[in-house]
């Protein structure tokens, strides 16, 4: 196969793939679920707005939510997705009020009915597009406040829920603001809401029948797992294309070198200059180990480390934070460095102003 069709191989490969990610990013944008201006009761009364729910957003990513469990999926499973977590608290308080206060204790045919009428409840799309309003039920707002509360219990100073605080992790009193801490239940709701609420005209929620629960009626569709299986067989049949093509290929011989041009080298001023490069890209990595080893000690242990009060001015939220970021700092300085490094050594002289232009660069980065 000469250049000319590896090029237009390529091109194709590249073009295609920006293409489809054009297309479904603007379809996911599209029809990504909205954000009422405001959310009411049945009688029309603003329980409340657009901006509280992102105002709590805010507030959830203020204390490091993604790293104190999850929205959607996405963040660090210490602690519960939180989204899961409120679908799954209010489906057990209706189904318990609908039930007389024991819904465990009901026949199975009984706890079909309910299961249903609770799909039924909450899967239905009450937003009106036009006048961009959300309009709740008063059970669902009972249920609301009863998850609101348990929330405001959690992620403030409720005793009585400090072992579930400690095994997610979470320090005590990680919002200290009521009015804050409201919000945040707000914008637990409404992204709690897309996950349960069917896309006007379909039969899949906003956010594709996910998180699964089949009490509420989420569970795979056809389509997700149809197109899972294709993208596994598509990769698998790319990967095998890829090997046949470079064993039936004719290889060029490759040129090598009579010696090898790094064992002889001359080392220069600049070169010894990347030396300090290399000294805080291990002080980083034997920096980021630490907050590793804390971090993943906090999954078991909650909130101390052997007995030791560290989350209190150490918490998971910060050391899986900086366990992430360090990585990316050594990462790039380590590439920086060896660049730094390697260019003098092939050529084995420096350039004009090299050695002042790695120092001043080091002190830069």
């Amino acid at each position: 196969m000469n250049h000319k069709k590896l090029w237009i191989a390529l091109l194709l490969v590249v073009g295609i793939s920006f293409a489809v990610l054009l297309f479904y990013g603007n379809q996911i944008y599209q029809k990504a679920p909205p954000v009422p201006e405001q959310v009411v009761d049945e009688s029309g009364n603003v329980l409340f707005t657009g901006s509280n729910i992102k105002d709590g957003q805010n507030v959830w990513q203020s204390m490091g939510g993604q790293e104190v469990g999850t929205v959607w999926g996405h963040g660090a499973y210490v602690a519960p997705d939180w989204t899961a977590d409120y679908l799954h608290r209010e489906a057990q308080y209706l189904l318990n009020k609908w039930a007389g206060g024991d819904f465990d204790s009901q026949s199975s045919e009984q706890k079909a009915l309910l299961e249903r009428r609770l799909q039924i409840f909450l899967r239905k799309n009450t937003y009106d597009k036009a006048t961009k309003t959300l309009t709740l039920a008063a059970e669902r707002i009972e249920a609301f406040e009863h998850n609101k509360a348990h929330y405001t219990s959690l992620f403030m100073n409720d005793p009585a829920l400090d072992k579930l605080r400690s095994d997610y992790a979470i320090p005590k009193n990680a919002i200290k603001d009521e009015s804050r801490m409201e919000k945040m239940a707000q914008f637990f709701f409404w992204a709690s809401w897309a996950c349960v609420t069917e896309r006007p005209g379909e039969s899949i929620t906003y956010t594709h029948n996910w998180p699964n629960d089949a009490q509420i009626g989420n569970v795979p569709t056809g389509d997700l797992v149809i197109w899972t299986g294709f993208s596994i067989i598509m990769l698998l049949i790319g990967i095998g294309i890829l090997v046949f093509v470079q064993a039936r290929t004719q290889q060029e011989e490759v040129l090598k070198p009579v010696n090898d041009p790094l064992m002889n080298q001359v080392v220069t001023p600049s070169m010894r200059a990347t030396k300090k490069y290399f000294w805080i890209v291990n002080i980083l990595i034997l920096a980021q180990v630490m907050l590793g080893i804390l971090t993943a000690h906090y999954g078991v242990e909650g909130d101390a480390l052997y007995g030791i009060d560290i989350a209190s001015f150490l918490p998971y939220s910060i050391t899986r934070t900086w366990h992430v970021q360090i990585a990316i700092f050594w990462i790039a300085s380590a590439w920086l460095a060896t660049g730094l490094y390697i260019a003098p050594s092939l050529s084995g002289r420096d350039p004009k102003f090299q050695k002042l232009g790695v120092n001043v660069l080091n002190w830069g980065w």
